[in-house]
């Protein structure tokens, strides 16, 4: 059946295959004539020049397996039987358009504002709002102003932070096409991509960029770019019945495809589904704050019943009752916790962004810094994403160079593809080939051959001799010569295929004629994508931090292995449609035993996106904290999924909208600094935490006995002051010295809360002994008795008590030992000294005090030695606690044989698996 470009009448202009097939044919006279030219030496030096400082990727072909393809079609297979002749009629289209609806992604429009809203919904948060209800109607409009103004400052930062990560559907509408010309009525029409419809006959020509996913039905060869898709920018050969993919574009050749799914249900779409149902879930971090804050407000309930009760049965009026309340709903959640952590994350954001890795969601920091295990992609990111020869085979009696010379005749140079770029780039290592190649007249040159998988050029020597070249897949170039050949050659190199298919190279057989003389085979020139020079020692570094990593690659499993190896990653990788993930019908696995074969695996081969997303989302469930790196809309649903995206240097619009973290730099260098400083970070901001709970505890026992006891309280002014106080002096602690653990470091909650209570109770301990000292000689004010004597304000006094003490823990939690073990930042130091002395001008002048009274000298003193007392003692509470795995395994509520039999058990499944899958 001749092709409809001959026989269809044309509504725009546009090439036939006729006119592509003499286009190359022009280009391949025009080649003729370079390489006839005298000059021709000079040419080749600045092509070798050019391709020597071109970034190119490496282009190796994406091998499509049909059955693995994640394409859904919801298309009956009657829709898709269009005449390729005539095409839909309007009556079919319109039908189809109210079936099937329009050819674009589904929109949801985010309310912006309702967005903003949800900033003020937590635990945290509905403390805080609760304590300005409570201010605005005791009329304590100071304490009112300054807790809506954390609220709003809180707010705003989280929603801008949001607002800049953007949306991942839009990037990924972005890489669909405008315009398409498709066949209706017999006649090509130019149209608006989104009035496409299943069924339609699409022209595909050299520029077309494919709207959306179908399959060719004319007889073609096309070379397609689907770096928009994969990240990998080699063009893919399609041919008759290939599937197209939506966003692809046409670099070679033409063809008529026939549309089989539009819209959500292209590849493209589901990429947008699946990255919209990875982003349904909260963050880690915000798990973690939230479960924080949930506890903490629990105790604050807790503490206000028992306070609202006593009060009750003494008769307390009202209004004191109230201020009881807002005095323990403000010390008794962190309303500064979510200013500190983001001051944290992003003072960290601005050092990573030095180090060429773009934070774009704060809280992947905090996950970066307890991954355990990286899933990477192979090509661009381990690899150095350029095709490279290695040692040639040549047979016996042949050299190098005329390995060389004939393989570079058989190459276009008007058409670069990848493998012609990497043997003239290897030119300058042959230098008598490169003299060599000018002298040589092209005569006839066939492009690659997809059914002979061979590129042929006839060229003549500087002596007249006819010769035949041939380059390609090295057993069909033995096939086309081996009844010329000796048996022993034919044996050395069936052999040497064999080697180097093993060792994971793609190798290009080389063959010529002279004149009429039999086929000379000449020998093999391995090809491949070498591993980056840098990947070797980062992988290592990533081990020695306590990294595992994991290799995704859709290379085939030899390729895979061999790289695997070079790098030192194990070569425990598997085809990973054995698994059956993704739909996949090969899996010979069920249940937990997919789990532990993941879990144990160095990593997959073969894969596609669905694999990516799953393999991701097994670790998650079994309790892994998971980074993706990833380049193509391909990997944008995994990116998203993961506990950390990082989108690789050069990566598509869509996989660096879906990436937490986007780098710079080419390879994965990068990830040793970002580790680094996310454990840096995450130090810092469990010091914070561990302080802030404490804090949190301290005053709720203090105020809440002091309170039942008593029926009495501290100012309402002062208590909001210290509360600014603990969070103003620790902001500085985003730039502390803060150590880097050699492991991946998660939130141990159970220990901290541990420690956190126990330091709290140190701490109201202190506290309260400063204030019975002062009660001691049962006046309010008075000169005799008790460790503090002539104190003057007690309010001031407990005040300045209460300032010091907190201030100085941070010095005690950031530390991994002793206090004195590691010395803080002067940023830290700093901060917290002045306010210090603030607090100590409070007592002197006797701001703020319910009776204004001023404190001497010699009694804040004083109050600075008892609390440098209290420090010490708080300091070995904590350097105990912190080092004790008895402690540890005692708030986990199991003993340490448990925990080290579990651990055994753990690990014998494991090595069991592994086992198993290579037997």
């Amino acid at each position: 059946m001749p092709s409809p470009q001959i026989t269809l009448k044309h509504k725009f202009s546009g090439d036939t295959l006729r006119d592509a097939r003499r286009k190359e044919s022009t280009a391949t006279k025009s080649y003729s004539n370079d390489l006839s030219n005298d000059d021709n030496t000079d040419d080749i030096d600045a092509i070798i020049n050019d391709l020597a400082s071109e970034v190119d990727p490496l282009e190796f072909e994406l091998e499509e397996n049909e059955a693995k393809k994640t394409t859904v079609r919801v298309v009956p297979e009657e829709h898709l039987q269009t005449s390729v002749h005539t095409g839909l009629s309007s009556a079919e289209v319109k039908e189809r358009q109210k079936r099937y609806g329009f050819n674009r992604m589904k929109e949801e429009k985010e309310n912006l504002f309702l967005k903003f809203l949800m900033f003020f919904v937590g635990p945290i948060q509905f403390v805080m709002e609760a304590a300005a209800i409570l201010a605005a109607g005791l009329q304590d409009w100071v304490d009112f102003g300054v807790i809506c103004g954390l609220l709003l400052l809180n707010a705003c930062v989280g929603f801008v932070q949001e607002y800049q990560a953007g949306s991942i559907v839009d990037e990924l509408k972005k890489t669909l096409a405008l315009k398409a010309v498709v066949l209706r009525d017999g006649q090509l029409t130019e149209i608006e991509a989104p009035q496409v419809v299943p069924g339609d006959i699409l022209q595909l020509e050299e520029g077309t960029i494919v709207p959306a996913d179908g399959r060719i039905v004319t007889e073609a060869f096309l070379q397609v770019d689907q770096s928009s898709i994969t990240g990998e920018s080699l063009a893919v050969e399609k041919r008759q019945n290939d599937s197209m993919y939506a966003s692809s574009s046409i670099k070679r050749g033409s063809a008529f495809m026939v549309i089989t799914a539009t819209g959500d249900n292209t590849f493209v779409g589901q990429a947008a589904a699946l990255v919209s149902q990875a982003s349904a879930g909260t963050g880690h971090f915000t798990e973690v704050l939230n479960g924080i804050g949930a506890v903490l407000l629990s105790l604050v309930v807790f503490t206000l019943l028992v306070i609202w009760v006593a009060s009750f049965y003494r008769s307390t009026p009202i209004v004191h009752i109230l201020e009881f309340t807002l005095a323990i709903t403000i010390v008794g959640v962190p309303v500064g916790l979510p200013a500190v952590v983001t001051t944290t994350m992003a003072v960290g954001a601005a050092y990573l962004a030095k180090k060429k890795a773009i934070v774009q969601k704060l809280s992947a920091i905090e996950s970066l810094a307890g991954v355990e295990i990286l899933c990477s992609d192979k090509t661009g990111t381990l690899t150095k994403n350029k095709l490279s020869l290695a040692e040639p085979y040549t047979v016996e009696g042949v050299e190098d160079t005329d390995l060389m010379v004939t393989a570079c005749l058989a190459a276009s140079r008007k058409a670069l593809d990848a493998i012609d770029k990497a043997f003239l780039k290897s030119l300058k290592h042959y230098p008598k080939a490169k003299a060599l190649l000018s002298s040589y007249k092209l005569l006839e040159f066939f492009p690659f051959d997809p059914v002979s998988k061979k590129v042929t050029a006839i060229v003549e020597s500087p002596e007249g001799e006819r010769i035949i070249c041939v380059k390609g897949a090295p057993l069909f170039v033995l096939k086309l010569v081996e009844d010329e050949v000796p048996e022993h050659i034919i044996a050395a190199y069936q052999e040497k295929v064999e080697e180097f298919a093993s060792r994971g190279f793609r190798s290009l057989g080389v063959a010529r004629k002279r004149g009429d003389n039999p086929w000379e085979i000449l020998g093999i020139m391995p090809c491949s994508d070498p591993p980056r020079h840098d990947t070797a020692r980062t992988i290592q570094e990533a081990k020695a931090l306590g990294l595992s990593i994991k290799m995704l690659t859709g290379d085939a499993v030899g390729i895979a292995k061999e790289t695997s190896r070079q790098l030192g990653l194990g070569t425990n990788i598997y085809d990973a449609d054995r698994l059956g993930l993704g739909g996949g019908a090969g899996g010979d696995m069920s249940g937990s035993e997919v789990y532990d074969f993941v879990e144990g695996a160095d990593g997959f081969a073969e894969v596609f996106p669905q694999h990516k997303y799953d393999v991701v989302e097994i670790l998650q469930q079994r309790g892994y904290l998971v980074a993706m790196t990833g380049d193509g809309v391909n990997d944008a649903p995994s990116l998203k999924k993961a506990d950390t995206g990082i989108a690789v240097e050069g990566s598509s619009d869509a996989a660096r909208a879906a990436a937490d973290i986007v780098f710079l730099a080419p390879g994965l260098s990068a990830i040793i600094d970002a580790l680094k400083t996310s454990r840096q970070i995450f130090h810092r901001m469990y010091a914070y935490v561990v302080y802030r709970i404490a804090l949190s505890i301290h005053l709720e026992i203090f105020l809440g006995l002091w309170i039942v006891i008593l029926n009495e309280s501290l100012s309402l002014n002062l208590v909001v002051f210290i509360a600014i106080f603990a969070d103003i002096a620790t902001l500085a602690i985003a730039y502390d010295n803060a150590p880097y653990s050699k492991s991946p470091v998660k939130w141990n909650l159970p220990k901290l809360w541990g420690i956190s209570v126990l330091l709290g109770m140190v701490l109201a301990i202190g506290t309260w002994i400063t204030l019975t000292t002062m009660l001691k000689s049962g006046h309010t004010t008075g000169d005799i008795g008790g460790i503090v004597q002539n104190y003057g304000n007690r309010d001031e006094v407990l005040f300045l008590q209460i300032a010091l003490t907190e201030n100085w823990l941070i010095f005690i939690t950031r530390a991994n030992g002793p206090f004195w073990s590691s010395m803080p930042s002067w940023q830290l130091s700093g901060a917290v000294l002045v306010v210090d002395i603030i607090a100590s001008l409070f007592a002197v002048f006797g701001w703020f005090a319910t009776e204004h009274a001023p404190t001497n000298i010699v009694t804040v003193v004083r109050v600075w030695v008892l609390s440098f007392g209290i420090f010490c003692v708080m300091g070995g509470v904590y350097y105990l606690l912190q080092g004790s795995v008895r402690f540890d395994n005692l708030m986990h509520g199991r003993s340490r044989k448990q925990r080290s039999m579990e651990d055994f058990l753990i690990s014998m499944q494991r090595v069991s698996k592994q086992h198993e899958s290579k037997c």
